[in-house]
């Protein structure tokens, strides 16, 4: 498992795209400082505080970046538990993004002028838009509406 370390040396600069938001897979790579919340649809919250990683995997033919996240999870009652995920990041083409489970099996795409994309699990939909135009700060909101879920899941990312 990748380990997180907090850096002393003094960062340097993010470098923006030229649009200001992101266009390549290696504006993805590096290290994330990943803020969480999981708001049910009867009011409960949940609270996610940890890392995510994305580094190149050099196990593929074409250039990926192993999406790995691990923090703690604080439910409504204040208990805490670890929770870790990972996932697969590609590019196709310029501005499209590819997302594949751990098991490498696909899991949705997006790209940068139409930052949305949805996925269905069994009768749960997962709709997602992702948001960049405060690069390198970038966003995550899911909405997951099924017989079995119901919640909505906003992921914020700022360099670390």
């Amino acid at each position: 498992m990748p380990d997180f370390q907090e850096s002393s040396e003094t960062e340097e600069p993010i470098k923006l795209t030229s649009s200001g938001g992101l266009l390549d897979l290696k504006d993805l790579a590096g290290e994330w400082r990943l803020h969480r919340k999981i708001i049910q649809q009867n009011g409960d919250t949940f609270s996610f505080i940890g890392k995510a990683a994305l580094r190149w995997d050099s196990g593929w033919e074409k250039p990926t970046l192993n999406y790995y996240e691990q923090g703690e999870v604080t439910s409504p009652n204040g208990n805490v538990m670890s929770a870790e995920r990972r996932y697969f990041w590609q590019q196709p083409q310029r501005g499209v993004f590819d997302v594949l489970f751990d098991d490498k099996r696909y899991f949705h795409s997006f790209s940068t002028s139409n930052p949305n994309a949805h996925h269905l699990c069994g009768d749960d939909h997962y709709v997602v838009h992702y948001r960049f135009e405060t690069w390198p700060l970038w966003c995550a909101t899911w909405q997951v509406k099924g017989p079995r879920k119901d919640y909505t899941m906003v992921s914020e990312y700022s360099p670390l």
